[in-house]
C-alpha cells in the first residue's frame, strides 16, 4: 500500500480565538487574549495527527480557489499530507469557521459551508483513494455530493480491497440517520460522540445505541462520552468503558477528529483494540490543553508518554 491512512470529507479552515464570553453588540470590539489558525474537520484533523504520528497520510477532500484554501493546502503539506487528491472545487469557497472558544473550552461556531459539499471521487481516481491500509470518511452530512451514494460506494470497494475502515460524522440530526446507515455494513470502526450518536437514533441509553448501531452492520462502535471517557462495544460481544484522562481544557475544538487518528494510529501499530481507544483519548486530550485543532499534538513517543502517564478521573 502507498499510504498508512487516507482520510475522506471534511477539511476546514478555522479561526479560532479565546476567552469569549459575548459577541459584542452594535460595532464594538472585545479584546481577547489568543487567535489562531489551523486547519480542522473531521478529516483535516484526523490527517494532520496521523502524519504527526509518523503514518503516511493522504488527504482526500475540497478547497475553493481563494486564500482559506490555498493555506489548507500549504499546511497540510507542511506536515508531510499527501494533497494530491485535495481537489479545486471552482464557483465555491473553501469550507471555513470561527470558532469563538469559552472559558471552560466550549466552542461554539460560525461555518460556511463550501467545498466540502463540492467535491466528488471520480472513477478514475478510485484506485488511488484505496491504496491505502486505513480508510477514514469523516464529515458524513456535509458532503453533499458525495452523501448521494457515492461515499458508500467507496467504503463498500475498500471492504472488498481490504482496507479497515473507520467512521465519524459531523453535528448529526436525525434527519442524517439515511446517509449514515448504509454506509454502517462496510465500516469497521464507526466513531461518533454521545451526541451525535442519540441524534443519528433517536435514543438517549448507551446501550441501547450501541445496540442500534451495530445492528445496521457496522463491525464495532466507540462512543466519545468527552468527560466520561469512551465506550466500546463490538459484533462479537467485546464490551468495555475506559476513563478520560484528567486534563486543563482550554479548547475542544477538533478533539473527536483528533480521536480518530489516534485510534488510527493504534491500528496502524497492530495495537490492542483498548490500546487503539488509549492512544485516541491521548490524542483527543492533548488537541484539548491548547487553542487550535492538533494543538500540543507533536510526535507519537509524546502522545504514548501522556498515555502512560497521565492520570485518568
Amino acid at each position: 500500500m502507498s499510504f498508512d491512512y487516507t482520510s475522506i470529507g471534511f477539511y476546514t479552515f478555522d479561526c479560532l480565538g479565546r476567552p469569549v464570553t459575548n459577541i459584542p453588540p452594535g460595532g464594538d470590539t472585545y479584546f481577547i487574549d489568543e487567535l489562531t489558525l489551523a486547519v480542522s474537520g473531521a478529516a483535516g484533523s484526523a490527517s494532520i495527527v496521523a502524519a504527526k504520528h509518523g503514518l503516511k497520510v493522504q488527504a482526500v477532500g475540497g478547497v475553493g480557489p481563494d486564500d482559506m484554501g490555498a493555506w489548507v493546502i500549504a499546511k497540510l503539506q507542511s506536515f508531510g499530507v499527501d494533497t494530491a487528491n485535495m481537489q479545486l472545487c471552482e464557483g465555491v469557497s473553501t469550507s471555513s469557521s470561527i470558532v469563538t472558544t469559552r472559558p471552560d473550552g466550549a466552542r461554539p461556531a460560525l461555518h460556511k459551508k463550501g467545498a466540502t459539499g463540492a467535491f466528488y471521487i471520480e472513477d478514475e481516481d478510485v484506485d488511488r483513494v484505496l491504496d491505502t491500509n486505513i480508510l477514514h470518511v469523516g464529515g458524513v452530512g456535509l458532503m453533499d455530493r458525495m452523501d448521494k451514494g457515492r461515499t458508500r460506494e467507496i467504503m463498500q470497494a475498500a471492504r472488498h480491497k481490504g482496507c479497515k475502515t473507520t467512521l465519524d460524522v459531523f453535528a448529526s440530526t436525525k434527519d442524517d440517520a439515511g446517509l449514515v446507515e448504509p454506509l454502517l455494513p462496510y465500516t469497521d470502526y464507526f466513531m461518533p460522540s454521545e451526541e451525535e450518536a442519540m441524534a443519528l437514533s433517536g435514543l438517549t441509553d448507551f446501550n441501547e445505541i450501541s445496540d442500534y448501531i451495530l445492528s445496521k452492520g457496522a463491525g464495532a462502535v466507540i462512543l466519545t462520552l468527552g468527560e466520561m471517557g469512551a465506550m466500546y462495544r463490538d459484533q462479537s460481544g467485546k464490551s468495555f468503558e475506559i476513563p478520560a484522562y484528567d486534563i486543563d481544557v482550554v479548547c475542544t475544538c477538533g478533539c473527536g477528529d483528533c480521536f480518530n487518528a489516534g485510534f488510527a494510529t493504534g491500528l496502524h501499530l497492530g495495537r490492542p483494540v483498548e490500546d487503539c481507544i488509549r492512544l485516541g483519548q491521548a490524542s483527543s486530550a492533548q488537541n484539548a490543553m491548547g487553542l487550535g485543532s492538533q494543538a500540543v499534538i507533536t510526535n507519537l513517543k509524546n502522545t504514548i508518554d501522556f498515555m502512560e502517564r497521565t492520570p485518568t478521573k
